[in-house]
């Protein structure tokens, strides 16, 4: 077994990863990347549409060319990259930690590292995640497949489209049906509200003249070799309307109902998983409940421009860092998500740090209010023009900014939406 003694052993090569791995390597660390896929990049390499990078490169980019900077950047640094390679496992001892990957090219590698960054992503609700009755006919395809086989393999996934779910992979994907030459029938979506960014609705929806049909769910799929056909259910105060279904023709089914985060590892070694987000509990330096094993980007909560993966990976990678060079963070308290708010990242705040949050909140509202309190004592309040459940909203909260804490009782940060 070939054996690695590296500082950061980090498990995926997306823009998270490289990232984290980046700010690693700039303070002197040894670090490892370990990618599952044959190229790095992640799914930026899917994503040839323009609308990347405004925030972090101050310039619009395409999918692949966000993450060729990234590349560039990991090529020309110390940093070591095992393509191909997934990591089974990760022990912790006393001191250190050891993780084994395994990969074609090298067989099974012992990394005996000192740090790991979980950055490996997500993966979609398929199907079986929503069940969907009916038969089990070809030409059900998750959207992001759809994208990969469109965008990289050359392939048409169908000629009649049906896109269920109205989230911005959704409707990337009803405008890239419709260039290449297929016909989108319509999009379906469960909420009363639009899933996506409210640009992707005018320019994958409204441009092309494609239905979206909201407050809608499938009832059934019909066909026997392949798909030919879905029932279409109205919902009336989430009420399925049964006699008020609708048939519609079509030969494929583009599943965009959500994203996960590929948590499987981290469960198996006993990280504490956040049922509202799905990914890692972590602390304000997005340290997980054991010591040395950090998360960030989609791993630990689904993000909706890559730019925010960016900014929040490269904090972590600081932290990372800062853990190496044995600096102590300050006492730490928990946070809560309050009224209005599906769920607060990091899990715990400090009152003598600054402090960066990220959020989802669960209403759609023009004029709203972000209200911060520790133990019902509002801390902080900021105007939002408009908030929705698919954009995330982030706010910082500087260092003293709590004060007297130590007269409170628990200490616990509340963030609510009014």
């Amino acid at each position: 077994m070939k054996e690695i003694k590296v500082d950061t052993l980090v498990i995926g090569g997306g823009s998270a990863g490289m990232a984290a791995a980046l700010e690693i390597a700039e303070r002197g660390f040894s670090v490892t990347i370990a990618e599952r896929e044959n190229s790095m990049g992640g799914i930026l390499n899917q994503c040839i549409h323009n609308g990347f990078g405004l925030h972090h490169f101050k310039e619009e980019l395409s999918g692949p060319a966000y993450a060729e900077k990234f590349i560039d950047m990991v090529d020309s640094s110390k940093i070591k990259v095992f393509l191909d390679m997934t990591v089974m496992d990760i022990e912790q001892t006393t001191d250190d930690l050891t993780a084994y990957g395994l990969s074609r090219d090298n067989g099974m590698v012992k990394f005996s590292i000192k740090t790991v960054v979980f950055a490996n992503g997500c993966r979609e609700r398929n199907r079986g995640s929503i069940g969907t009755p009916g038969t089990r006919p070809s030409g059900i395809f998750t959207a992001g497949l759809a994208q990969r086989l469109v965008n990289m393999e050359g392939f048409i996934p169908g000629k009649e489209c049906v896109v269920v779910g109205s989230g911005d992979i959704g409707l990337i994907m009803a405008r890239r049906m419709t260039w290449i030459g297929s016909k989108v029938k319509a999009v379906i979506e469960i909420q009363p509200y639009p899933a996506g960014l409210t640009r992707n609705i005018v320019q994958c929806l409204n441009d092309f003249d494609i239905p979206l049909y909201l407050s809608h769910v499938v009832g059934e799929i019909h066909g026997r070799d392949r798909v030919e056909s879905i029932d279409v259910i109205p919902l009336e105060n989430g009420v399925e309307q049964k006699d008020k279904s609708f048939n519609i023709k079509c030969d494929s089914l583009l599943l965009a109902v959500g994203l996960v985060p590929d948590n499987e590892l981290a469960q198996k070694i006993g990280i504490t998983i956040n049922p509202e987000t799905n990914g890692p509990v972590v602390n304000r330096q997005l340290m997980t409940g054991q010591n040395g094993i950090f998360a960030c980007g989609n791993v630990l909560h689904v993000h909706d421009l890559v730019d925010f993966v960016t900014e929040e990976s490269e904090r972590c990678g600081r932290y990372v860092a800062d853990y190496l060079d044995n600096k102590k963070p300050a006492d730490q308290y928990k946070t809560t998500p309050g009224k209005n708010v599906k769920y607060l990242v990091p899990n715990y705040y400090s009152p003598k740090e600054d402090n960066k949050f990220y959020l989802r909140t669960m209403i759609v509202k023009n004029r709203a209010e972000l209200v911060v309190k520790v133990n019902g004592k509002e801390i902080t309040r900021k105007k939002l023009n408009h908030i929705q459940p698919s954009e995330m909203i982030s706010f910082s909260i500087p260092g003293g900014k709590v004060e007297n804490i130590s007269e409170l009782h628990n200490n616990i940060l509340e963030v609510q939406i009014v």
